[in-house]
């Protein structure tokens, strides 16, 4: 199983998060409507599709992405599948992110580039 780390620098996650399509997923299963059919914490396919104006054919595509980069997970209820997203995973791509911001050196913000001075 890999670590923590591994996984935030998955390429399938980094990939998936990559389109502007399932951000917006995320950020809908993260903060669903206040009329989508939530239980306790996942959201109902057929709000993704009702209300960010998506087929299903559409959500599936994406969703298998997600899932498949342990961004969701999904669980069958009845007819439809409910969607949640991946804490544990989201935790550990935060912290990596965090990680390399941390180690990244001090921006020099006195020259831009373009500018003679700016060296890259």
């Amino acid at each position: 199983m890999p670590t923590q780390s591994e996984t935030a620098a998955d390429p399938a996650a980094l990939s998936a998060l990559a389109d502007p399509t399932r951000r917006a997923i995320l950020s809908f299963l993260a903060r669903p409507v206040p009329t989508a059919c939530t239980r306790e914490d996942s959201v109902c396919a057929c709000d993704l599709e009702t209300f960010l104006g998506l087929s299903q054919p559409t959500v599936s595509h994406h969703m298998k992405a997600l899932k498949a980069a342990g961004l969701v997970t999904a669980e069958k209820r009845g007819r439809w599948v409910h969607y949640a997203l991946s804490r544990d995973t989201l935790h550990a791509i935060a912290s990596w992110f965090s990680d390399l911001a941390l180690a990244a050196p001090e921006a020099d913000t006195t020259t831009t580039p373009g500018d003679p001075a700016h060296v890259a």
